[in-house]
C-alpha cells in the first residue's frame, strides 16, 4: 500500500525527472490499479443492487399476513411453493453460507447499515480510481513528450 500512496502523490514535474522506463511503468502500474479499482466498484454496485433489492423484499414481507401463500426463491430461477409463518422473524445471509435469525426492524436495520457500508466504500474508491487515472493520464503524457524529444534529437 505504501507504493501506491507514494505514486498517488506524484507530481508532473516529478514525472518529467523520470525515465521513460520508469515512465511506462508508472503508467502501466496506474493503469492496472484503475483496472483493478473499477471491478471492485462493479462489484460493490452489483452488492448493494442484491441489498436493495433484499430491503425492498423485507419491505413488502411486512405487509403480507400470517399464513399468506407465496413463492420461496431456492435459487435465482428456481420458486417453490409456501406459507408465511411469521413475517416479524427473517433470515439475515450473513456472508459464507451463515444465516441470523432477526426480527423485521433488525433485517431492515441491517440492510440499512450495510448499504451505507456499501456507499461509503464505493465514494472512496471512485475517488482512488480517478486520482489513479489522472496519475495514468499524466504519465502518459509526459511519457509522450518525452518520446517526441527522443525522436527529435536522433
Amino acid at each position: 500500500m505504501a507504493a501506491g500512496a507514494a505514486s498517488a502523490s506524484i507530481r508532473a514535474s516529478d514525472m518529467e525527472k523520470l525515465s521513460l522506463e520508469q515512465l511506462r511503468s508508472l503508467k502501466e502500474q496506474s493503469d492496472l490499479e484503475v483496472n483493478l479499482l473499477q471491478d471492485s466498484l462493479t462489484k460493490i454496485r452489483t452488492a448493494a443492487g442484491r441489498l436493495e433489492v433484499a430491503a425492498a423484499a423485507l419491505h413488502d414481507l411486512s405487509f403480507r399476513p400470517q399464513g399468506k401463500k407465496l413463492l420461496v426463491p431456492l435459487t435465482a430461477s428456481l420458486y417453490v411453493p409456501g406459507t408465511l409463518d411469521d413475517s416479524e422473524k427473517v433470515l439475515v445471509d450473513v456472508g459464507t453460507g451463515y444465516f441470523i435469525e432477526k426480527t423485521m426492524a433488525e433485517g431492515k436495520d441491517y440492510c440499512e447499515r450495510k448499504l451505507s457500508l456499501l456507499k461509503s466504500n464505493h465514494d472512496e474508491l471512485t475517488d482512488m480510481a480517478t486520482k489513479k487515472k489522472h496519475i495514468a493520464d499524466e504519465a502518459g503524457i509526459v511519457l509522450q513528450g518525452k518520446l517526441r524529444q527522443t525522436s527529435t534529437s536522433t
